[in-house]
C-alpha cells in the first residue's frame, strides 16, 4: 500500500466587482488625434503580427495546440471534461449482459487517444509560458480536468461494465488485455492491490472490503495523510482570521462570520449542534447497535471501530432493501418528472408554467418558461431550462438568478428569471433520457430555487432570489425534497418508459422512504462532530486540535475512539477554506425544512392554501425581514428541531 503525499495550499480570495464599460463614437482633434493615429497604427502591427503567426504551418500528425490564449486553455479544458463525461455516460449505460469491446473498452481507449494531446496542450504552457494569465489559466485547466478524472475513477457504474467485459475475456488481442489490467488497479510483486490515499479508493475499500484489519489500516493511513503539513495549514489559517476579525471588532472568527446569518451567535450554534446530538443518541445507538451484532457474527468478539462504520451500514442496507436503482432509472423519463414537478408546483404554490417558443436561446437544448400566479394570471417570472449535458458546459446543478423582482420607483415590478442548469444525458435515437433517482431528487431541490427566486416581492434586488440569509438560502430547496419520496407524488412523477400508464410499484415507494433514513442518526452524529470541531476552533485561541477532536469523537461518536495517529486538519476540508464557522449551516436549513413539511404539509401534501401562505409569508418578503420572523410567523411559533429527530426514527 503506498500513501500519496501532497500538501493542501488554502487560499482565500476577496470577490471583486466589474462593470462593462460603454464605448462611445466621438471625433478627435489635435493631440487625440495623433494618439488615435498611433493606436491604429499600433492595432495594425499587432494583427499583421498574429496574421504572421496564423501563416505558420502545424506539425503534420500533431493535435497539440500551440500558443492558446488564456480563455482558449479554459475553454478547451471545458470541452474535454464535457466529451469525457459523455463518452463515460454513454458506457455506463451498456446493459451488463450487452457489454462488447466495442461498446465499451474501445469507446474509453479512443477518448484517451483523442484526449491526451488536448489535455497536454492546457497543462504545458504552466511550465513554459511568459504570459502571468496564460499560467494562471493552465493551473485552473488542470484543477478542472483534475477533478473530473476523480469523478470518473469514482463511478461505480463504469466498473461495473468494464468488470462484466473482463469476466467475459472476450480480448481481441494481447494488448487489450493489458488495457484492460490497467482499469482495475495496481498490483505490487507480492500480487497485492496498491490502494492510494484517494477517497474514491478509500470509500470503496471501506465500504466493500470484508477483512477487518484491512479496513483499519487504509483508514489510518488515509486519517494520517500530509501529516504536519495540513495541520500547520489550518493552525495558521484560524489564527490569521481571529486577527482580521478583532481588527473589526470581534471577539473571534465565528462571532464575526455568524454576525449576519440567522444563528448569529456560537453560543446558539453549539446549543442547537448540542441538542440534536443529544436527541439522536438514543436511535443511533441502536442503529450502532444494530452493526456491532452483523460484525459480531461474522467476526467473533473483534472490537468494532469507526472504520467499520461505512461496511456494515452498506452490508444491512443491502439485506433490508430491495431496490435496484439502475431498473428504478427506467421509470424516471424526464419530461414525465419535469410536468409532475410543474404539477406539484401550480397545486402547492399557484405557479402555473407555460413553454414559451419562438424565444432566442443560446443552444437549440434550452427551453422557456413564463411563470404566471394562477389566479390572477399575473406574469411573475421567467424560467430558462438548460438540462442535458454538452461540449463546454457547466458540470454541476444548480439555479442562477439571473434578473432579481424589484419595485422600481413608479411602482411597476420588474420580473424575476431564473436559470436551471443541470448535465443530464439526453436519450438517443428516439429513446428518452431517463433519471437516476438521485437525479430527481436534485431536480425537486433545484425547483425550490426556482420557487423562491420567481415568488420574490422584495422592493430592493439586494433582498430578492436568492439573495437571503446564508442559513436560510437553502431551505426552500431542501423542503421540495421531502414530496420526492412520498407514495403519491412518486407515482405521479413516475411511469415506465415504454409504457407511461405504470409508475413504480407501492413496495418501492415505501421502500424509498425508509433508505433515505437508513442509519441517519449515525451518520449525522459525525457531520455533528465536524460542526463542532469547525466551530470551537474558530471561536477560542490556543486549541489543541488533536486533542478536542479526541474529546469529541469519544463524546458524540458513543464512545467509538478516533483512529490513532488521525489528523484531524485531513479530515475537515471545509473549516481550512469554504465554511469556516459555518459547517453547521446545512443542518440547520434541513432542520428547519423537516419541521415546516412535518407541521404544515405532511398531513395533506398538495395544501394550496398552505402553499400559498408558505409562498407570501416566507418566501415573498426575502431578504427584507429577519428568516427567524418568516418562519415563526408561518409556523405560528418558535422553529423546532423535533420533528427533524421524529423524521430520523421512520426506517
Amino acid at each position: 500500500m503506498e500513501e500519496a503525499q501532497g500538501e493542501v495550499v488554502a487560499t482565500e480570495q476577496s470577490k471583486m466587482k466589474s462593470s462593462k464599460q460603454r464605448r462611445n463614437v466621438i471625433a478627435f482633434t489635435g493631440g487625440a488625434a495623433v494618439l488615435v493615429l498611433a493606436a491604429n497604427l499600433a492595432i495594425y502591427a499587432f494583427s499583421s503580427h498574429r496574421k504572421r503567426k496564423s501563416d505558420k504551418k502545424g506539425l503534420q500528425g500533431s493535435s497539440v495546440r500551440i500558443n492558446l490564449s488564456a480563455s482558449e486553455i479554459l475553454k478547451l479544458a471545458d470541452r474535454i471534461v464535457a466529451k469525457s463525461k459523455q463518452v463515460h455516460d454513454a458506457v455506463a449505460s451498456v446493459p451488463l449482459d450487452k457489454v462488447t469491446y466495442e461498446n465499451s473498452i474501445s469507446l474509453m481507449a479512443d477518448l484517451e487517444a483523442e484526449q491526451f494531446a488536448l489535455i497536454q496542450s492546457c497543462l504545458f504552457p504552466k511550465f513554459v509560458s511568459d504570459s502571468e494569465d496564460v499560467r494562471k489559466a493552465s493551473v485552473e485547466a488542470e484543477r478542472r480536468i483534475d477533478a473530473h478524472v476523480l469523478a470518473c475513477s469514482k463511478r461505480e457504474d463504469l466498473y461495473r461494465v468494464v468488470k462484466a467485459f473482463s469476466v467475459k475475456g472476450d480480448w481481441t488481442n494481447p494488448e487489450a488485455k493489458q488495457y484492460i489490467k490497467c482499469l482495475s488497479l495496481e498490483k505490487d510483486a507480492g500480487r497485492k492491490y496498491k490502494i492510494y490515499m484517494r477517497s474514491n479508493h478509500i470509500v470503496a475499500v471501506l465500504e466493500l472490503c470484508k477483512v477487518g484489519q484491512t479496513r483499519k489500516r487504509v483508514a489510518v493511513a488515509y486519517g494520517k495523510r500530509c501529516g504536519q503539513v495540513n495541520f500547520s495549514v489550518l493552525e495558521s489559517l484560524v489564527e490569521q482570521r481571529h486577527k482580521y476579525a478583532r481588527l473589526l471588532g470581534y471577539l473571534n472568527f465565528a462571532e464575526f462570520a455568524l454576525d449576519l446569518r440567522m444563528a448569529k451567535t456560537s453560543a446558539k450554534v453549539f446549543d442547537f449542534l448540542e441538542d440534536i446530538s443529544g436527541s439522536l443518541t438514543h436511535l443511533a445507538t441502536r442503529e450502532l447497535s444494530i452493526l456491532k451484532d452483523i460484525k459480531k457474527n461474522e467476526d467473533g468478539d473483534l472490537p468494532f471501530g469507526i472504520e467499520d462504520l461505512l461496511y456494515y451500514i452498506k452490508r444491512s442496507e443491502a439485506k433490508h432493501f430491495d431496490l435496484d436503482f439502475k431498473a428504478l432509472k427506467q421509470f424516471f423519463p424526464v419530461d414525465l418528472v419535469l410536468s409532475g414537478i410543474f404539477k406539484v408546483i401550480q397545486d402547492l404554490f399557484g405557479l402555473r408554467f407555460e413553454e414559451i417558443g419562438n424565444v432566442e436561446v443560446w443552444h437549440p437544448d434550452v427551453s422557456v418558461f413564463s411563470a404566471f400566479d394562477l389566479t390572477s394570471g399575473e406574469l411573475l417570472g421567467h424560467l430558462y431550462l438548460d438540462l442535458y449535458t454538452r461540449e463546454g458546459k457547466y458540470g454541476h446543478t444548480c439555479v442562477l438568478a439571473l434578473q432579481n423582482s424589484a419595485l422600481s420607483q413608479d411602482g411597476t415590478r420588474q420580473i424575476a428569471m431564473a436559470l436551471l442548469i443541470s448535465r443530464l444525458q439526453k436519450g438517443k435515437e428516439g429513446n428518452p433520457c431517463l433519471l437516476r433517482f438521485s437525479e430527481v431528487v436534485s431536480l425537486f431541490h433545484e425547483f425550490g430555487h426556482v420557487v423562491q427566486n420567481i415568488c420574490n416581492r422584495a422592493s430592493y434586488t439586494r433582498f430578492s432570489g436568492m439573495r437571503v440569509d446564508p442559513d436560510f438560502v437553502e431551505i426552500p430547496a431542501l423542503l421540495m425534497e421531502n414530496w420526492c419520496y412520498e407514495s403519491s407524488i412518486l407515482k405521479l412523477i413516475s411511469g415506465f418508459h415504454q409504457d407511461i400508464t405504470m409508475p413504480i410499484k407501492d413496495e418501492t415507494c415505501k421502500s424509498l422512504k425508509r433508505w433515505r433514513y437508513s442509519f441517519s442518526s449515525l451518520k449525522l452524529k459525525q457531520e455533528i462532530l465536524y460542526c463542532l470541531f469547525d466551530q470551537i476552533v474558530h471561536s477560542a485561541d490556543n486549541v489543541d486540535i488533536v486533542e478536542l477532536y479526541k474529546h469529541l469523537h469519544l463524546k458524540v461518536m458513543l464512545g467509538l475512539p478516533m483512529l490513532e495517529g488521525t489528523n484531524p486538519a485531513s479530515c475537515f476540508p471545509r473549516s481550512a477554506i469554504g465554511y469556516e464557522a459555518a459547517c453547521y449551516s446545512r443542518i440547520w436549513s434541513e432542520v428547519f425544512a423537516a419541521d415546516i413539511f412535518a407541521s404544515k404539509f405532511r398531513g395533506n401534501l398538495l395544501n394550496h392554501q398552505v402553499g400559498i401562505q408558505f409562498r407570501n409569508q416566507v418566501l415573498a418578503p426575502g431578504g427584507a425581514k429577519e428568516p427567524i420572523e418568516l418562519l415563526t410567523e408561518f409556523l405560528g411559533r418558535e422553529p423546532s428541531v423535533q420533528a427533524f429527530i421524529d423524521s430520523q426514527s421512520q426506517h
